[in-house]
């Protein structure tokens, strides 16, 4: 029988470091709105944007809507809580993780992804090489609802999935390598400051395209004369903020 798969997009308006950004535009179109868009043309499963029960996430679940999202609201800090419930409304067997952090997230990556979850036995699954902010994750389900059920730790309840990734015993973790063409592990395409988004709108504007490519992308960054690739990624995709 063929697994029901969802990619769930975390996000919220009030981002620790960088309130607001959800809303910030990149090209003519909101972080947010690159994030939804890029997932939807994967064209591999439903689009789910996780988002709070705050007030200020109201325009949140509207974009989402408008753009041919799902919406599945939950509790503002207890974001693992909160990919759990969205999982188990939409009845999902796979779930893709995705964060709002990443107006760049490679279109091709959810596929890879669910592809490796369908072909090994693992519970959890991450592609390595890519940019940082270029990637997903994926799990299955009932991986997700167990480790909902026994992490404790802030940390683990807020990052949803370093507690899959650092329990080996109870998970079947494993690891798939991007394609050779897209390794950039040194290249930040993520958005946690006001520096990173700056930066983010230099790119885009270098490839000419409002919804460029991944591969656009990390040519533009090898032309820009201080290459983006200079701000190392030192935080894996799982241990980005709060959304």
């Amino acid at each position: 029988m063929r697994s029901h798969a969802g990619i769930i997009l975390q996000a919220r308006y009030a981002s620790s470091r960088l309130f607001g950004k959800a809303l910030e535009p990149i090209g003519g179109r909101s972080i947010l709105e690159h994030c939804i868009r890029r997932l939807m043309r994967t064209n591999v499963a439903r689009v789910i944007l996780a988002t709070t029960n705050e007030p200020e996430d109201d325009v949140l679940a509207v974009i989402a809507q408008r753009l041919g999202a799902s919406v599945y609201r939950g509790d503002t800090h207890d974001v693992l809580g909160r990919f759990s419930a969205a999982a188990e409304a939409f009845d999902l067997d796979l779930v893709l993780r995705a964060t709002g952090d990443n107006p760049a997230v490679d279109v091709q990556a959810p596929g890879r992804v669910l592809a490796a979850l369908r072909l090994t036995d693992a519970d959890y699954v991450s592609e390595v090489g890519l940019p940082h902010g270029a990637a997903v994750e994926g799990m299955t389900a009932a991986a997700l609802h167990r480790a909902a059920a026994l992490a404790v730790a802030p940390y683990d309840r807020e990052h949803v999935t370093p507690f899959l990734r650092n329990n080996p015993e109870l998970f079947n973790v494993a690891t798939v390598n991007a394609p050779s063409a897209l390794r950039c592990p040194s290249l930040r395409l993520t958005v946690d400051t006001a520096a990173d988004l700056d930066a983010l709108r230099a790119l885009f504007f270098r490839t000419r395209s409002d919804d460029p490519w991944l591969a656009a992308l990390i040519a533009a960054s090898s032309a820009m004369p201080q290459p983006l690739d200079q701000r190392l990624a030192t935080r894996s995709i799982g241990q980005q903020e709060v959304a």
